[in-house]
């Protein structure tokens, strides 16, 4: 028999304590996402895992707004993130800061999700890119590694939050 968990037995942490909670050394990158949800999605998906940062980058929506906070139900405030004029400027940064920059795409010579090789506490930049032109291909030029979820329906495509929350599983299951 299974009976859920109630909201203490699921030990959430307050938004202080994610504050001062040490973080997976992965940073989310978002290249012109139109969709407000999305983005919530997406803040969400990076509490959920205690991703380092989410970069928001051109006309990516930003907070606060209304339909953002909708989705992301409070992780605005409990993930670190930043806004890039254009997605090349957050690359640049990420690089900076000694992540290697990693596009999730369906690409020529990508490295399909499961067999990618991620070491323990490589840090690591994702592009996820728009929701119809995918990562734009100045991005795919000076990209590290590109890695590619297996699909064998008709559509081949998820959205953006599904293919967020998918490799973030991926990457982050056995490395904790």
């Amino acid at each position: 028999m299974f009976s859920k968990k109630t909201m203490e037995e699921l030990n959430r942490l307050s938004v202080n304590e994610v504050q001062d909670t040490e973080k997976q050394p992965i940073i989310i990158i978002l290249d012109d996402i139109r969709s407000m949800h999305n983005v919530g999605s997406a803040f969400r998906t990076c509490d959920a895992f205690m991703i380092s940062s989410l970069y928001l980058c051109g006309y990516t929506p930003q907070p606060p707004h209304r339909d953002i906070h909708k989705t992301a139900l409070g992780a605005t405030e409990t993930v670190d993130w930043q806004y890039y004029g254009t997605t090349m400027e957050a690359i640049g940064a990420a690089k900076d800061a000694g992540f290697k920059i990693v596009a999730v795409e369906q690409a020529h010579n990508s490295t399909m999700l499961h067999e990618y090789n991620r070491q323990r506490n490589e840090p690591i930049a994702l592009v996820f890119g728009n929701e119809v032109t995918g990562v734009s291909d100045e991005v795919m030029q000076i990209a590290d590694a590109c890695i590619e979820i297996p699909q064998w329906g008709s559509k081949h495509s998820l959205n953006i939050s599904v293919s967020l929350g998918v490799v973030l599983w991926e990457l982050v299951r056995n490395k904790k």
